[in-house]
């Protein structure tokens, strides 16, 4: 349990995006990595531990043998929830304050009406010397998204359709509030905020519930949990054959199309400057390359099993989830597929697989698109979840520490590819 605990103490400070990064960029420099630039030369030594980071939201942490590498071992996931951001001129006032906020991703939206919220994310502060980004995260209740009376809205529970531009607007304040925000984000910051980048959050920390305690719920399960186990895994591993690479990507929940995103350059040009710096052929490091794509998936629903299909539905606490998907929304195929079992099976953990329903599509994930950057063979995995994109989520502890145990084996192995196109996973 006590990794587990470690998992609550990081998710109940990861408030956005940023913090969450920064949880983890702790956990790495606690480790000893070193922090590097993408703007300065690399000097990269056998043995050295290393991190660097994108826009505050995305992280690569890699680690160099002490003997030549044969290939990568990389895993990516994101850091990224569905929630609400805070727009700009955010004040909405009238006969009470309100704060204009908008959509980020697909969320289930009546999961946030009627709960304590706050803002969390960062601002860029004016300085002597220039614009400073720091990290805000006003830690009280400070807002709530009112609900209608059932008296006024009979029809709320008979599929009623949220407006995100009128249903969603988080309250803040009465009439005496107008003009108030921006003296409250200067006071938290330090400083004048000449921008922002500021998202809701949901105060419920998170809990150990059940029978056996034997449930995990928190908001942004998907995907800090498998972010979290990834980066664990990683740290735990002891030095292979192959070079390890930890990735976790921003902008998942909104196609990945960002800077900080798995549809962005950062991982290929990292890869290319570690190769470049040890004088390693990118090309046979990448011959002999592996992925996991880490992305939670859907458990078996306990009110609603139809929505699964039957021979492959996951249930919490099954352990690790294979995801399947014929048209490439989730990129595991036979020889990926067979591979991470082989990796689970050394590690003695549990592996489930997953398939859409066949006329019920679902969502993609970073895999297929970190692919058209980087070609290699990739598993998607995930941790079962239910209620995923609701503001709380739910899955089970010992799914979690499966993972780690799962990622400390992979990232300890070495991948090489034979000729005849086959794998040694020693």
């Amino acid at each position: 349990m006590e990794k587990i605990a470690e998992l609550r103490n990081f998710l109940d400070s990861a408030h956005s995006v940023y913090h969450a990064v920064a949880g983890l960029v702790w956990d790495l420099e606690a480790a000893g990595y070193t922090c590097l630039s993408e703007g300065e030369g690399w000097e990269l030594v056998p043995g050295g531990k290393y991190y660097l980071t994108r826009g505050g939201s995305a992280l690569i942490a890699f680690r160099v043998p002490e003997g030549e590498p044969t290939g990568f071992l990389m895993s990516a996931s994101h850091s990224d929830r569905p929630t609400f951001k805070v727009k700009e001129n955010g004040e909405l006032a009238g006969t009470y304050t309100r704060l204009s906020v908008e959509k980020y991703g697909g969320m289930i939206m009546s999961t946030w009406l009627n709960r304590p919220l706050s803002l969390a994310g960062r601002v860029l502060v004016e300085t002597p010397v220039g614009v400073e980004s720091r990290l805000l995260d006003i830690d009280r209740d400070l807002l709530l998204i009112p609900s209608v009376a059932i008296h006024m809205n009979r029809k709320v529970n008979e599929g009623y359709a949220w407006n995100p531009a009128v249903d969603t607007q988080p309250l803040m304040g009465g009439k005496d509030s107008a003009g108030k925000l921006q003296e409250l984000l200067e006071k938290t910051a330090g400083g004048k905020v000449l921008g922002h980048d500021l998202y809701l959050y949901v105060r419920q920390k998170s809990s150990l519930w059940g029978l056996s305690e034997e449930f995990l719920s928190a908001p942004a399960l998907d995907d800090l949990a498998c972010a979290w186990g990834c980066t664990q895994g990683f740290l735990n591993a002891k030095d292979s054959g192959s070079l390890p690479v930890l990735c976790v990507f921003d902008s998942e929940e909104v196609g990945s199309s960002s800077v900080q995103g798995a549809a962005s350059c950062l991982l290929e040009s990292v890869l290319g400057r570690i190769c470049q710096a040890l004088n390693l052929d990118k090309e046979r490091m990448l011959s002999n390359a592996f992925m996991v794509s880490a992305d939670n998936a859907h458990a078996i629903h306990p009110n609603h099993p139809e929505y699964a299909d039957g021979q492959n539905a996951p249930v919490l606490g099954g352990g690790v989830v294979l995801k399947f998907n014929a048209n490439q929304r989730y990129t595991t195929d036979g020889v990926s597929a067979a591979i991470f079992r082989k990796v689970c099976r050394k590690a003695e953990v549990p592996v489930q697989t997953y398939y859409n329903r066949a006329d019920l599509p679902g969502g993609s994930t970073l895999g297929n698109i970190s692919l058209s950057h980087v070609s290699v063979p990739t598993a998607d995995i995930g941790l079962p979840q239910l209620a995923m994109h609701a503001s709380y989520e739910t899955m089970a502890a010992s799914d979690v520490t499966a993972l780690v145990a799962a990622m400390t084996g992979y990232y300890g192995s070495t991948l090489t590819c034979q000729r005849d196109g086959s794998y040694i996973l020693a």
